[in-house]
């Protein structure tokens, strides 16, 4: 009998349960519509036990309680009658003598879209105009925050740049069910070394969907980062950019992605999509954050969906390669992404969640980088 979800201090100190190509639980359908079954296939890990599923919010806190199971197959929703009032990215582990084994099943709800309020502000760098997000509503809900603002003058080159966006609160969205799949994360294997990175669809759902199906497609293989911007203008650590594969800034995969809400802040091996000016044209293109001081402005106007968890070091090696063009970020030798793997996540602790973290940038070193300023 399963006794406790609590986890010992050994428990999280401890290596993590080794994760294998072989989900131990599965979803027979990628789509999973509202008031339909769920199946799910459970496999037993090699060894002797007990077996339950937890699930839990992406910090690892319980959405319900436990239930043990057994191998075979069997609908989430018997098992948990109230998965459809959830409306947060969610969890489904596998739990084996209390400890959890092989990676979640990712419950990501469908629901309707957050459109960006937007208005024409003044550039805070580059000086004339860029389209500036101010606001988010649900894609069902009336436009009078946008006509709102039109009736204010602020769809013009005013203070606008001075407004923050907003702490967004939404009423309830149109929800259709479930996407599930087995929790995967990214590694991208650079003539620099490699860089892994864990997904947060709790952010943005579609965008890591997005970013995970380019990867598993092939996308990434010898695309150089063509873009490096190593210092802002106000001389803080900027962005390595790529996804291009003509190697040039323009090129994309064939498709525009519309932004999400996305409240991971950018930081040190943050990943986001770059895009133009208008906030729906996000693709392929991804750059990789360099520190929060240079890129904290990007918070909520680009749209940031992972982190890097191991590669610190190749990420600031990309960073310091010799630039062709300090105005544009051209490098001499672009570094190049040889390809993007899809490996399968450690497994998800309850009352923690992912026991890694965020890679942090290491402390610089005594001797000082030249002040380039690109744009």
């Amino acid at each position: 009998m399963i006794q406790s979800l609590a986890l010992t201090v050994s428990t999280l100190v401890m290596a993590q349960s080794p994760v294998l190509d072989k989900p131990f639980v599965d979803s027979e359908y990628l789509y999973n519509g509202v008031n339909r079954p769920i199946y799910i296939t459970i496999t037993s890990p090699r060894t002797f036990g007990p077996m339950a599923l937890v699930l839990m919010d992406s910090d690892g806190g319980l959405l319900a309680d436990l239930v043990e199971v057994t191998p075979g197959d069997a609908d989430l929703v018997e098992l948990f009658p109230d998965i459809w009032d959830i409306r947060v990215t969610s969890y489904v582990q596998l739990l084996k003598r209390d400890e959890p084994a092989g990676s979640a099943l990712v419950l990501q709800p469908m629901l309707s879209r957050l459109v960006p309020i937007t208005v024409l502000a003044p550039h805070p760098t580059y000086g004339g105009t860029h389209t500036k997000i101010v606001g988010w509503r649900d894609e069902f809900a009336p436009e009078s925050a946008n006509q709102d603002n039109e009736a204010s003058g602020k769809n013009g080159a005013t203070d606008a740049s001075e407004e923050e966006p907003s702490d967004a609160v939404f009423p309830e969205r149109y929800f259709t069910g479930f996407r599930a799949y087995v929790e995967r994360d990214v590694v991208l294997r650079t003539t620099h070394g490699d860089i892994r990175f864990a997904m947060r669809p709790d952010q943005a759902p579609n965008t890591v969907w997005n970013f995970l199906r380019l990867c598993d497609g092939g996308y990434y293989r010898e695309i150089v980062f063509h873009r490096i911007v190593p210092l802002s203008q106000k001389g803080d650590p900027f962005v390595i950019q790529a996804g291009d594969p003509t190697g040039e800034g323009g090129g994309g995969p064939g498709y525009w992605l519309p932004i999400e809400f996305s409240q991971l802040p950018h930081d040190f091996g943050v990943i986001s999509m770059a895009r133009d000016d208008n906030p729906d044209t996000a693709g392929s293109q991804i750059f990789i954050c360099l520190s929060r001081e240079g890129t904290a402005r990007l918070d909520e106007q680009y749209c940031s969906f992972g982190y890097a968890i191991t590669g610190a070091d190749v990420i600031l090696s990309i960073a310091e390669v010799e630039l062709a063009d300090v105005a544009t970020g051209r490098p001499v030798d672009p570094p190049v992404i040889r390809s993007a793997d899809l490996v399968p996540a450690p497994p998800r602790h309850p009352e923690h969640g992912r026991l890694d973290t965020k890679v942090t940038r290491p402390q610089e070193n005594a001797t000082t980088q030249p002040r380039r300023v690109p744009r």
